[in-house]
């Protein structure tokens, strides 16, 4: 992963977020985290950094809208009860349950399907996810930044612990929930 933003710079992270918000579970966290490294080198500005990260989060989380939108997913029956679940929290929160999930680790990979398959208004849901989005590239460029000449060993723990605990999360997620009659 960090060999991608070496290599491309920015192009880099925005490749690296794109899948994030797709979701794939790229962890998002190691990829801003190195980005804030190369910031910190001097290798990118934090603005081009933040507008990658944002821009690659949008672009994926379009695509998984659509996605929840085409209702493909209700095909398979653990996805389909997952994105109810997480639909019921829309229709309960309103829009502000996008946002807000944009905060959260694993579910702002996965909140772009119920979203879609609720069919919050697209440019709602653009304004929302670019906001929650950039909010969250910021805090974790940052404290890459930070970190700066540790990045080795806070990129290697932080990627495996989030890995693990993002794969703890749909594992939970994926055995509690119960199909839908």
């Amino acid at each position: 992963m960090t060999g991608l933003i070496t290599q491309f710079g920015a192009l880099g992270v925005f490749l690296l977020m794109v899948p994030e918000s797709a979701c794939v579970p790229v962890p998002s966290e190691v990829t801003l985290l190195f980005a804030g490294f190369a910031v910190d080198k001097g290798w990118m500005s934090l603005p081009l950094a933040v507008l990658a990260a944002t821009g690659g989060n949008l672009a994926g989380s379009l695509l998984a809208y659509a996605l929840g939108a085409s209702r493909v997913l209700e095909r398979v029956p653990a996805l389909r009860a997952i994105v109810a679940r997480w639909g019921r929290l829309i229709d309960r929160h309103g829009s502000r349950a996008v946002f807000i999930a944009r905060l959260l680790p694993l579910a702002r990979t996965f909140v772009s399907l119920p979203a879609g398959a609720r069919r919050v208004p697209l440019l709602r849901f653009v304004a929302l996810t670019t906001a929650g989005c950039a909010i969250w590239a910021v805090g974790f460029i940052l404290a890459g930044m930070v970190a700066g000449g540790a990045w080795s060993a806070v990129g290697s723990v932080a990627g495996k612990v989030l890995l693990g605990a993002g794969l703890v999360v749909v594992a939970a997620t994926v055995l509690k929930v119960r199909p839908e009659a």
